[in-house]
Formats: structure tokens, C-alpha cells, sequence
């Protein structure tokens, strides 16, 4: 080797020592800090979890969709169990339950993470909720926007594809497992469904362009003249009671099975509506922050008392008519409300 290059190993011994340093330095005792993993807050799992879709059924028992998973509790919230395991902590949303069997109940379940590896479609509980089965996969029948149980049978259920335009409406007389399209929407896209109880075949759903009526399951429909312009939600308490809608016209009401709707209240528009089984005139009307009440057919509305938090969904309770549960969101939380108390009390578990 030349005099003139016996630097070069010098040097390299150096580079390769400050190589094997800087390594050390990172391999050591006292690594990098890791990302910490969300702590849960309640019984519903870390503060990103928000509701979906609740239900209310007999004998105490509600059902929670949220977006990491299915919950259930049956004593009135005191106690929860879940993520329920057949669904895992896949998102869950559109909980249903049958006008006919109300121990049957639907849910749509999908990945809310890259990890899941659940099978996304419709599920199928006969017992309230306490177990689940497969009924269809979204493979097979397309994506499901919403699924609302049906009115000819406790397998009945309609859903809206809305990759289908106007044939995404469709039904299943098999408890979810097959679907076809029985006629096509007036509308491109519809918001929901709504299944008047007490008659068979006979469907309202309402869009961003109005609402239209069926009498025989969905074969034809008949777009309403009463309305103009975009209907949010509709409701019913019962068998021949009044239906309600809220839109961008405010609060309308049916007294004929929603052939016409006629306007009643035009100070609000209410994003949800809620009825009270066995209660014709008591309806409740839901924004983002604040609930109202109204028992004279939606022509005059108060307020209940403010609860801080997301609202999200309100169901009332199917055998007791003073009670109303309440969902929130971020975190999940579920709140009841009894009229005797005129209070909020709080369902949520810590842990």
C-alpha cells in the first residue's frame, strides 16, 4: 500500500466505529417512546367511540351499534356485555327490530379498521340480541345503506343498495339471506324507510326530493304531493296512528296512512323524530344539542332539560311511555329520561 492511502483505514475505522455508536445509541436501554394505546373511558372503550343506531325492546333490554362494535345490556343499562363476540368490534349500524317478533332483530356490521377481518354484511339475531348469525354477505348483495325489519313477517326485511340507484330498494322474506328488487324508487336515493305497523306491504321513504307511498311491498310507487323539497325523518306510534314527518317544510302529519301530509309546525326542523308507542300525539324532536317534546301532534313543541354532549339517537322505551333513552356520542353514553323525574340519569357504566 502507498504511503499516500494509508489514511483510508484509519478513516473507515472511524466511520465505522461512529456507525456502531449511533446504533448502540438507539438500540440501548432506553428506546424510542411508543405510541400509547387509547385508554378506555366507560364500558363502551375509548373516547373515539361514537353510536350508530340503538334499540330499545321488551323486558328491559337495549341494544348499542356503535362504531367498534355491538353492545347489550338487559337491565334497564345498569350492566353491559360486548363488543359482542360473532361481530366482534366491526362497526355496526341500522339496528332493527320486527314489528311482528320483536325478538328478532337486524344489524349491519362493516370494518372500521384495516386489521378486522370479520365478514361484512347483515346479521340476524331471534332472541333480542343475546347471539348473532351471518344472514348475508355485502358481497353478495351490495353495500347496505340502512335495513329496516318489514311488516308482512318477522323475516321480512327491506333495505336500500344505494350502488343500485333506484332498484337499491329491496327485500328479503327469509330473514335477511336473500334480496331482490321488487320495483324501482322514484328517487335516485332515499334517506329511509318507514313500514306503517298493523299494514302489510304498505312502506313510506323519504328523500332529499320529497317521499313516495306503496301499497304492495315496493312493486309501484306513488310520489306525494305534499311534499316539495327534502324530509328528513318520518315516524308512527302504532297501528292507525298519525304519521309524522319533519323536512325542510317543518313538521307535517298524516291522519290517512300517509297518502297526504298536512303542514303543523313550521318554527323547527328537527333532524330526527321520535314516537311513543301507544301514544298518538306525543312525539319528540331531536337537534344536535338539544331534545323537545311536543303532545298535541307536533303543533307546539318544549324543551327538555339541555344535556351536554353529542346527541345522537332517541328511542323510547316500548313498554313504558314516560321514558326515553338517548345515545351520545364521543364518547358513547347512553342517558334515560323519566318525566315523573324531569331529569337526565346516566346508563353508563364506567368500566
Amino acid at each position: 500500500m502507498s504511503k499516500k492511502n494509508s489514511w483510508l483505514p484509519v478513516l473507515s475505522l472511524f466511520i465505522l466505529t461512529l456507525f456502531l455508536s449511533a446504533c448502540s445509541s438507539l438500540t440501548g436501554s432506553t428506546p424510542p417512546a411508543a405510541t400509547p394505546e387509547p385508554q378506555k373511558v366507560n364500558v363502551f372503550g375509548t373516547a373515539a367511540n361514537h353510536v350508530h343506531a340503538m334499540l330499545a325492546l321488551p323486558n328491559d333490554v337495549l341494544v348499542l351499534a356503535t362504531h367498534y362494535g355491538l353492545y347489550r345490556s338487559s337491565n334497564e343499562g345498569k350492566s353491559w356485555t360486548g363488543p359482542d363476540q360473532s361481530i366482534s368490534n366491526m362497526m355496526t349500524s341500522s339496528l332493527t327490530s320486527s314489528l311482528k317478533d320483536q325478538q328478532h332483530v337486524y344489524v349491519l356490521a362493516e370494518h372500521s379498521l384495516s386489521s378486522q377481518t370479520g365478514v361484512i354484511g347483515l346479521y340476524a339475531s331471534a332472541d333480542g340480541g343475546k347471539s348473532w348469525q351471518l344472514a348475508s354477505k355485502a358481497a353478495d348483495t351490495g353495500k347496505m345503506y340502512t335495513i329496516v325489519a318489514g311488516n308482512r313477517s318477522a323475516d321480512e326485511v327491506y333495505a336500500y343498495v344505494p350502488t343500485k340507484g333506484a332498484n337499491g330498494f329491496v327485500v328479503s322474506q327469509d330473514g335477511g339471506k336473500h334480496f331482490t328488487s321488487p320495483g324501482a324508487l322514484p328517487f335516485g336515493r332515499i334517506l329511509g324507510i318507514l313500514p306503517l305497523p298493523g299494514k302489510p306491504g304498505q312502506l313510506l321513504v323519504y328523500s332529499n326530493d320529497g317521499a313516495a307511498r306503496t301499497s304492495d311491498g315496493g312493486a309501484h310507487w306513488e310520489q306525494l304531493k305534499s311534499f316539495d323539497s327534502a324530509v328528513y325523518n318520518m315516524t308512527t306510534s302504532g297501528p292507525g296512528a298519525p304519521i309524522y314527518a319533519s323536512g325542510d317544510q317543518g313538521i307535517l302529519s298524516s291522519q290517512d296512512g300517509g297518502k297526504s301530509f298536512k303542514l303543523v309546525y313550521t318554527d323547527a326542523r328537527y333532524s330526527a323524530l321520535t314516537s311513543a308507542p301507544g301514544q298518538p300525539d306525543l312525539i319528540y324532536g331531536k337537534t344536535g344539542r338539544m331534545i323537545y317534546k311536543s303532545i298535541d301532534g307536533g303543533k307546539s313543541w318544549k324543551s327538555l332539560p339541555q344535556i351536554k354532549g353529542n346527541l345522537e339517537n332517541l328511542v323510547p322505551d316500548p313498554q313504558r311511555a314516560s321514558r326515553l333513552f338517548l345515545s351520545l356520542s364521543y364518547p358513547s353514553e347512553v342517558y334515560q329520561f323519566d318525566q315523573q323525574d324531569a331529569a337526565w340519569s346516566s346508563l353508563t357504566p364506567k368500566s
